[in-house]
């Protein structure tokens, strides 16, 4: 009698902890439902929609690094910076291993000129071998130290974005252009003739005035006067009116 009684007992505690769990873990994905569509709405810019799903995830969740990340997004979209700011740090304190937290973070920090912060940001978030955009994140991480004319330590962060996402043109191009920043020409002409081979097999990529003037760059440096010319052709017909076609002008006025 007393052994059924206790086989019963444990088995409702057995019960009430599995429900409790289940009831936890359907919160948990309640929450991260709203944020996903809070955050589609914003990339959509329907802010009063974001905000609709944003609050209902608040009400579950105000602590949540997530619920607070996003109100951040929300926040700097709509011109709010001192709170968007506040939120995204919340989100941060509540979590320190939060990475996409880091990168909105991080990313709002580039966006105010704030590239020292903005770097330590990405830094931190690249430290995460779990994150499963950490190609971008590196990638961002070397448009930050191009921005703090650190060129040799954006191509290292380039080069680790491209062994993240073999094939990604624009990294390419971004760590060709910070090769060529860095002085290593010869290097930078091996990546930009990866490039180009890519551009070559696929129809649908096109030249731009940032992968055309980096072209004229390095082949001007190597001598390559052919390259030169018809990379300039290409970038006076297609963008004539860019600040790189000005760039290329000054370029070859130097150089006579």
């Amino acid at each position: 009698m007393v052994a059924a009684l206790a086989i019963a007992l444990l088995a409702g505690c057995v019960t009430t902890t599995d429900s409790r769990f289940a009831r936890e873990a359907d919160k948990i994905k309640i929450v991260e439902n709203y944020i996903q569509l809070a955050t589609a709405y914003i990339g959509q810019n329907n802010l009063d929609r974001a905000r609709f799903h944003l609050e209902r995830a608040t009400k579950i969740a105000p602590e949540n690094p997530q619920v607070l990340a996003t109100r951040g997004l929300v926040l700097q979209a709509e011109g709010e910076a001192e709170l968007a700011e506040r939120s995204y740090r919340e989100a941060i304190d509540n979590d320190e291993g939060y990475t996409r937290g880091r990168v909105y973070y991080g990313a709002f920090l580039f966006s105010r000129g704030r590239f020292e912060e903005a770097r330590v940001q990405f830094a931190a978030a690249s430290r995460d071998t779990e994150y499963k955009d950490r190609a971008s994140v590196f990638y961002n991480l070397g448009r930050t130290y191009e921005e703090l004319e650190k060129p040799a330590e954006a191509a290292t962060a380039y080069k680790r974005s491209l062994d993240l996402s073999r094939g990604n043109t624009e990294a390419i191009l971004a760590l060709s252009r910070a090769l060529a920043n860095s002085g290593d020409y010869a290097e930078a002409s091996r990546y930009y003739s990866y490039l180009m081979d890519l551009m070559d097999k696929n129809p649908n990529l096109r030249h731009s005035p940032q992968s055309l003037i980096t072209g004229i760059r390095i082949a001007y440096h190597l001598g390559d006067q052919n390259r030169v010319s018809s990379l300039g052709l290409l970038l006076k017909s297609d963008f004539p009116d860019s600040l790189e076609y000005q760039q290329y002008k000054v370029l070859i006025a130097d150089g006579q």
